[in-house]
C-alpha cells in the first residue's frame, strides 16, 4: 500500500496538471459513473492529501475521496493538443481529463464524491499527518502514552499517526533504536517527539525523491552523484542483515504485517 509520501506527491503532481481547470470526469469501468456525472466539467480547485487519503475539492462544493488501498494506482498520459488522448487501459474506475492530459485511476479501495462533512468525519478518525503544515505530534503523544500496545503496532494505526506504512515504521524505529514490541506507554514524550521528527524527515525526503530512501549516503557506501540502489535504501526493512552492524534481521508478525528490526541496534528494554 502506498505510504504518505506517495499520496502527497500525487496530490502535488496531479494538482499542477488539473488545479483551476474544468475537468472532464468519466468512469470507463462504470462503477463510478453516477458520481462522475455530478462533477463532470466542474473546476477542480485543489487536491488535498491527508495520510493515505486524497481529497478533490470541486468548485461545486463537493469533495472527491480516493484511497488507493493495496491495489489502487494512477496512470498519467500526456499528449500534444492536436493529438487524441489514449483510450483507457484495463478497468479504469475514474478518468480525469483535459485536452492534453488524462489521469486514470484503477483498483482503489475508495473512489467517491461526497458532501464536505464526509471528509470531516474521515479526518476526525485520523491521527496527525507529519507532512501537513497543520500536523503536530500532540495527538500522537497522547495516544501512545495511554497504550500498552507495542510501538510497532501503534505506528501502523492511522488514528495514531496518518501516512505511516510498513517501511517507514521499520526504518523510523531503527533510526531511533526502538524495538517494535516496546509498549507505547514506556516511551517518554521526548522520545515520541523525536520519533515524529524522524518520520517527518523521512516522509519529506520521500516526497522529494519520489521513492523511499532512509539510509544516509555515508552509510550506504554509494559515492555522491550515483543513485543509491533500492537494495541499499533501507537499514532493516526486507533486509537479511542489518546495514549498520550486520546482525541478522528479525521478522515479527504484528497485526498480520511483517515487522523488521535489528536485535542489536534495537534491543528490547
Amino acid at each position: 500500500m502506498p505510504e504518505g509520501h506517495t499520496i502527497h506527491k500525487i496530490a502535488k503532481d496531479h494538482g499542477k496538471l488539473l488545479n483551476g481547470h474544468a475537468v472532464a470526469v468519466s468512469s470507463p469501468q462504470g462503477r463510478f459513473e453516477p458520481d462522475a456525472e455530478r462533477i463532470d466539467g466542474c473546476v477542480l480547485e485543489r487536491i488535498e492529501a491527508y495520510g493515505k487519503h486524497l481529497f478533490y475539492h470541486w468548485e461545486s462544493g463537493e469533495i472527491g475521496h480516493v484511497h488507493l488501498g493495496l491495489f489502487g494506482k494512477f496512470r498519467v498520459s500526456k499528449v500534444d493538443t492536436d493529438t487524441s488522448l489514449p483510450d483507457p487501459r484495463g478497468a479504469v474506475r475514474m478518468r480525469l481529463a483535459l485536452d492534453d492530459v488524462a489521469i486514470d485511476l484503477s483498483g482503489p479501495t475508495a473512489c467517491t464524491v461526497d458532501p464536505p462533512d464526509v471528509r470531516d468525519r474521515i479526518l476526525a478518525r485520523l491521527g496527525p499527518d507529519p507532512l501537513r503544515r497543520d500536523g503536530t505530534p500532540d495527538k500522537m503523544i497522547a495516544k501512545i502514552a495511554k497504550s500498552r500496545r507495542g510501538i510497532g503496532d501503534l505506528l501502523m494505526d492511522q488514528s495514531v499517526v496518518a501516512g505511516v506504512g510498513n517501511v517507514y515504521r521499520a526504518e523510523a524505529l531503527f533510526v531511533m533504536g526502538i524495538h517494535p514490541e516496546r509498549p507505547g506507554c514506556d516511551l517518554h514524550d521526548a522520545e515520541v517527539v523525536m520519533l515524529w521528527n524522524t518520520i517527518q524527515s523521512m516522509l519529506r525526503q520521500g516526497v522529494k525523491d519520489g521513492r523511499i530512501l532512509t539510509v544516509s549516503r555515508e552509510e550506504s557506501g554509494v559515492p555522491r552523484g550515483k543513485r543509491i540502489p533500492r537494495s541499499e535504501a533501507t537499514y532493516a526493512y526486507k533486509r537479511d542483515n542489518c546495514l549498520r552492524c550486520g546482525t541478522e534481521i528479525t521478522r515479527l508478525d504484528i497485526q498480520n504485517r511483517t515487522s523488521y528490526h535489528c536485535a542489536t541496534c534495537q534491543p528490547l528494554r
